[in-house]
């Protein structure tokens, strides 16, 4: 090989070894923001879950009534619904860190001023409510932004599917934890779950501060009657779709917590179960839910309708356990089958969230995101209230109306969401995707 020829192969050889490394340092650091990212979800369903198992403490603490508790997570709730998109159409503007971290600062506020309330005043519970609000603004602002942040940071589908999944895995084992976490607390001292947001939320700010680093957005900013413009195309394009994966987000939500809220009235009233004990039994189905989102956000990658049957199938399962479920079951008969119909939704969030992030481009990800985050805080509002009403009829019509939800949910799936069936058509830089190595390999060989 002439001498030319040679030195300039050892130059190419030289530039893809730098590329490769290059490549390596940078999926690197993208675990590490996706840590970080990760540590939000977790933080906020801990900082509203883990008050549920010591609301009726607080109710002899404080001597409210059981609907004035209620409250204390209801107000969380209606605030977050309410500020969620704007909270996704600030953060496309402007970018989602700047959005992510005044947020978590504002629920670490909150959490401060309700657990000052209840340590230092006589009658705290108007100050609490007023955390609870700020802790709402906060939680508005925070982890419905991190879905498309995630979307941002990756670019190839497999690797947003993978980092939703594990930011959903977060989400669940937040709530794993959380009636464990709670009632430990909680029998320390009262308010001690109060105490601890501050603590958590510090902690996140930390990390997003330090370790992650969005990719800087060099689109042109566009005015608001122009990104208005551009939503109303999204929706009259995919208003079918959009609208069905909004709806099923918000039943998995409503089911979830509407069976949770049963399970820990059952506990105490049939079973006579309090305590860490009843936090622990709460905890199963959750973890078997965190096993599920998990191991789904690994798998899914990023075959459309392989989502759409992974979402079909678990709300099918959903609906078909919750019906099985009947008043003279025993315990371990009911934390069996909620824990399959758990799993049934654990499979269908990731794919849920996947469809949403890869399906819209990145100017608009953050506002349609923040709508479907709504979407869910709505099903999470409304499953405690609702069952708790029909509870004061029957224990079968508790599971029958989960159960329908659920199936609605599947016939949603069924009908409404349709992936383009024609294959990709597929060049060299996507035959490369399947290996792993980037794009920027062969750019020397022009």
């Amino acid at each position: 090989m002439p001498l030319y020829n040679r030195n300039k192969l050892n130059q190419h050889n030289n530039i893809v070894i730098i590329q490769i490394a290059v490549w390596r340092d940078n999926t690197l650091k993208k675990k590490w923001d996706l840590f970080a990212l990760a540590s939000i979800p977790l933080v906020m369903t801990l900082g509203n879950s883990m008050l549920i198992p010591v609301l009726p403490t607080m109710e002899k603490e404080i001597g409210i009534t059981p609907f004035q508790s209620s409250m204390i997570i209801t107000v969380y709730s209606i605030v977050a619904i309410l500020l969620i998109p704007f909270a996704g159409y600030i953060s496309d503007r402007i970018g989602r860190k700047k959005v992510i971290i005044p947020s978590l600062i504002i629920t670490g506020l909150g959490g401060a001023l309700s657990a000052f309330a209840a340590w230092k005043l006589n009658n705290p519970y108007t100050v609490i409510l007023i955390g609870r609000f700020l802790q709402g603004i906060g939680a508005a602002g925070a982890f419905p932004v991190v879905l498309p942040t995630v979307g941002d940071l990756f670019k190839k589908d497999e690797e947003i599917s993978k980092g939703l999944g594990i930011i959903e895995t977060s989400n669940t084992f937040g709530k794993v934890l959380s009636p464990i976490l709670g009632a430990i607390l909680a029998a320390i001292i009262w308010f001690i779950p109060f105490v601890s947001i501050p603590i958590f939320s510090l902690v996140s700010v930390l990390l997003m501060l330090f370790l992650v680093k969005p990719p800087v957005n060099d689109e042109e900013k566009v005015t608001f009657k122009k990104f208005a413009y551009s939503i109303k195309g999204i929706f009259s394009k995919n208003w079918r779709w959009l609208s069905s994966v909004f709806l099923i987000g918000c039943f998995n939500m409503f089911i979830l917590f509407g069976f949770l809220f049963h399970l820990s009235s059952i506990l105490e009233s049939k079973f006579g179960i309090n305590g860490i004990s009843k936090g622990g039994i709460l905890a199963i189905p959750l973890f078997v839910l965190c096993l599920a989102s998990y191991y789904t956000g690994k798998k899914i990658g990023k075959n459309k309708n392989i989502m759409k049957w992974t979402i079909f199938i678990g709300n099918l399962t959903c609906g078909v356990t919750l019906l099985l479920i009947k008043p003279g079951a025993s315990l371990l008969m009911i934390i069996t089958l909620l824990s399959f119909g758990s799993a049934g939704i654990g499979v269908s969030l990731p794919c849920l969230d996947a469809l949403i992030t890869e399906g819209i481009d990145k100017q608009e990800r953050g506002t349609i995101t923040s709508i479907y985050s709504s979407m869910r805080f709505i099903g999470v509002a409304a499953g405690p209230p609702v069952v708790a009403t029909l509870m004061g009829f029957s224990f079968n019509l508790v599971y029958l109306c989960l159960a329908v939800f659920s199936v609605l949910g599947s016939l949603l799936t069924f009908f409404a969401i349709k992936p383009d069936p024609s294959p990709e058509k597929r060049g060299l830089a996507d035959k490369l995707d399947k290996l792993d190595v980037p794009n920027t390999l062969f750019a020397s060989k022009k």
